[in-house]
């Protein structure tokens, strides 16, 4: 009996923790539009001047096309996941510094996936953009959400009691990642190692 109302405790626990970060980020919407609208901003640049990133680009994609050559599904996911957590966790860490590293992480990514998308659609067509959306379904939120935080970190500057109001956001903005970042990322990275092993 004792086991099963231990049980129940922690998963009501678990369960208000989520409902709390899920709260907050309603709360606080506005900063993830503000992460997805310079995101998509960096896509449209990307995709329309893409000769401008080519040669960059074309290096970096080369290196993490080297980096997960041969990796079985197990590898695959630890890679994505792995790779993912860390750049959510610096983007909204590094949002102490005025939020600068945050954009500047939102308008890179954007342009690479315009970039992606570009060379992608000259080679295949437009079609092919529908075949790549299901590798961001959970990816884009999670990064939108992390950029977001971020943002909401650094405007704490520019308010009074800078400390104890950037104490704070951290705390509430590491109660999401670790509950709805997190989870939604190592369901990317479930899906997109599925897509790339096993489907191509």
């Amino acid at each position: 009996m004792a086991v099963k109302k231990k049980e129940a405790n922690w998963k009501h626990e678990i369960h208000e923790l989520f409902a709390d970060s899920w709260n907050f980020l309603v709360g606080k919407k506005k900063f993830f539009f503000i992460a997805m609208f310079l995101f998509i901003a960096g896509s449209l640049i990307g995709f329309m001047e893409a000769d401008l990133f080519g040669e960059y680009f074309k290096e970096l994609i080369k290196e993490i096309a080297g980096q997960t050559y041969g990796l079985d599904f197990v590898e695959m996911f630890w890679f994505i996941f792995s790779n993912n957590l860390t750049s959510s966790l610096v983007a909204i860490v590094l949002g102490v510094f005025f939020g600068i590293f945050p954009i500047f992480h939102a308008l890179f990514n954007g342009t690479l996936l315009g970039y992606v998308y570009f060379e992608v659609s000259a080679k295949a067509g437009w079609g092919v953009i529908w075949r790549l959306l299901p590798h961001g379904i959970f990816e884009l939120p999670a990064i939108f959400i992390s950029i977001g935080l971020g943002i909401y970190i650094g405007s704490a500057m520019f308010y009074p009691e800078r400390k104890k109001n950037l104490i704070l956001r951290i705390k509430e903005s590491l109660k999401v990642f670790l509950t709805i970042i997190f989870s939604l990322l190592v369901i990317a990275a479930f899906i997109e190692s599925f897509l790339i092993s096993f489907v191509g």
